[in-house]
């Protein structure tokens, strides 16, 4: 969403509880961040305009690299996953490799930043 720690889902909140591994990229805020226990294992697989687009099919295979050995995965991402955020492609991967998975929406980024700039969508 729009990374406001606020508006987090409660679900996604109950899931970094539980998580051994929590895969995140660049638009996950510091508040975000914080809400991940100490014991789970974080590892940042952010990319950047310009980078290799390798980088994508390195996170697809360490979610089934980590789901394999029977660890609970978390795939955190900032931003809309399903709206440029490879959220679809990562779920085909899984999906694939028959990785059990879930998706789990929140508010999405045009209108939550909308909301909190005071512009109706459907005004």
């Amino acid at each position: 969403g729009p990374g406001d720690a606020k508006l987090l889902t409660l679900r996604v909140a109950e899931l970094l509880a539980k998580v051994d591994i929590v895969l995140y990229d660049k638009l996950v805020g510091k508040k975000i961040l914080s809400m991940i226990p100490k014991k789970t294992q974080r590892l940042y697989v952010g990319r950047v305009a310009g980078d290799d687009p390798s980088n994508q099919d390195t996170t697809n295979e360490m979610m089934v690299k980590y789901a394999k050995k029977g660890k609970k995965v978390l795939r955190l991402k900032g931003g809309d996953p399903a709206m440029f955020g490879r959220g679809g492609e990562e779920a085909e991967y899984l999906k694939s490799h028959k990785i059990k998975y879930e998706i789990i929406p929140g508010i999405t980024s045009g209108s939550g930043s909308a909301t909190y700039s005071g512009i109706p969508l459907t005004h």
